[in-house]
């Protein structure tokens, strides 16, 4: 009778070498991760920067550096095109209002202005003939009217005369009637003329009222004309410096085209790039300032540039009150830009141990000196100087400010 044998299971088969083995490294690397480098560490104190715990006042700002511009910059477009003819004051001289800085050249201007010369003198020529011409004729018509009033009396005369002679029968029917017909003629002749003397007047003046307007009209055009010739010479707006002037003799240019500025130096203004992190922070009326040599200077902010460029924008600054002596466009300050107002708070130096803590913790070094250990914190706003603690700190406890890189996932510190 055969007898069944039962197969023995070996403890080390290949799968459970494998889950030993893995349950192995786990444990080492728990171990490494949680006690290991949990210990403590020996450093030096010379690679320490030690600052106290201090209670003050802080001052939320942010430091900027600032560029400074004219308060005013007037651009310089060719309001006409043409050809630079003359280049008569060159960048950064001193300029006053009115002064020719570039003369341009347009020969269809000139041939333009020609011609609406000879269209107006023409024009005037031609008035002034026709008025001539209807003094004239308005002579003639009052001439003509005294002849008409001398026949007319003359013959009112012949015609009472002859009325009487015909009531007494010295002279014959025809006479009479012809010479009531050339009284009645004469007097209805007269009447015509008058009215002609009236229609003519009224045409005259109808016509020269006319020939005036064109003749305005054109005196008008030849000026606007003459005005696009003044504008070849290419004016300073105001008195000031001139910044740029971007032509050179021989050079073709379009009407529009921007060749300049002046910049207005009666007043500066401060330019600064703020980082995109302060925009809702950042508003017009916020104070700003800045020391130079000993002297502090207080400016304001008075627009905000609501474009963002690369991370940063522009916000422009003016002084209240004093102005740095020898102030000169494209200087840099560094310059405080108040974000809030000033308040009692906890605070400590800013260093480079935030660049691995995030401000969530700290070595705070003991009573003795001779170590220091990790604490949980918890920190607020941050000026270039300082950052508000919260919670975690004492006044006058000493931590550690610099870089935590060699210790960072230490417990202790034992400071030699």
């Amino acid at each position: 009778m055969d007898k069944i044998i039962t197969k023995k299971k070996h403890l080390l088969n290949k799968r459970n070498v494998l889950m030993v083995l893995g349950g192995a490294v786990l444990l080492l690397m728990i171990y490494q991760f949680t006690w290991a480098d949990k210990g403590s560490k020996s450093v030096n104190i010379e690679e320490l920067t030690i600052a106290a715990v201090e209670e003050g006042m802080f001052l939320d700002y942010v430091r900027v550096i600032g560029r400074v511009e004219p308060i005013t910059t007037i651009y310089l477009d060719a309001v006409e095109e043409g050809i630079v003819e003359e280049k008569l004051v060159e960048e950064g001289a001193m300029v006053k209002k009115g002064q020719v800085l570039v003369k341009l050249n347009n020969n269809d201007l000139n041939l333009r202005i020609l011609d609406s010369e000879a269209r107006l003198a023409e024009q005037m020529n031609f008035l002034r003939n026709t008025r001539i011409t209807m003094e004239q004729e308005r002579i003639d018509v009052k001439r003509e009217i005294m002849n008409l009033n001398y026949d007319v009396r003359k013959l009112k005369r012949c015609y009472k005369r002859d009325a009487g002679f015909y009531k007494e029968q010295l002279i014959a029917e025809e006479d009479y009637l012809q010479s009531k017909e050339n009284y009645e003629l004469a007097t209805e002749s007269l009447k015509l003329m008058h009215m002609k003397q009236d229609q003519d007047s009224l045409f005259r003046v109808t016509q020269i009222i006319q020939m005036e307007s064109i003749l305005e009209k054109m005196m008008r055009n030849l000026k606007l004309v003459r005005l696009k010739l003044d504008q070849l010479n290419i004016k300073a707006p105001l008195d000031g410096q001139l910044g740029m002037l971007d032509v050179k003799v021989g050079e073709a240019i379009d009407k529009g085209q921007r060749i300049g500025q002046v910049n207005v130096l009666t007043e500066y203004k401060v330019v600064a790039q703020i980082d995109e992190h302060y925009i809702e922070k950042v508003s017009i009326g916020l104070g700003a300032g800045f020391k130079r040599q000993g002297v502090h200077y207080q400016l304001k902010v008075r627009k905000v540039y609501p474009e963002v460029r690369e991370g940063r924008f522009k916000v422009d600054l003016v002084f209240e009150g004093e102005i740095p002596a020898g102030i000169k466009s494209g200087q840099t300050y560094h310059t405080n830009l108040q974000l809030g107002e000033e308040n009692s708070a906890r605070m400590i130096p800013v260093g480079a141990f935030y660049q691995s803590t995030a401000g969530q913790w700290i070595f705070v070094v003991s009573n003795d000196g001779e170590t220091a250990f990790k604490r949980t914190i918890r920190t607020g706003r941050k000026n270039p100087d300082y950052y508000e603690v919260l919670e975690g700190l004492e006044s006058g406890e000493q931590v550690i400010i610099s870089g935590y890189d060699a210790f960072v996932s230490h417990e202790k510190l034992v400071i030699k």
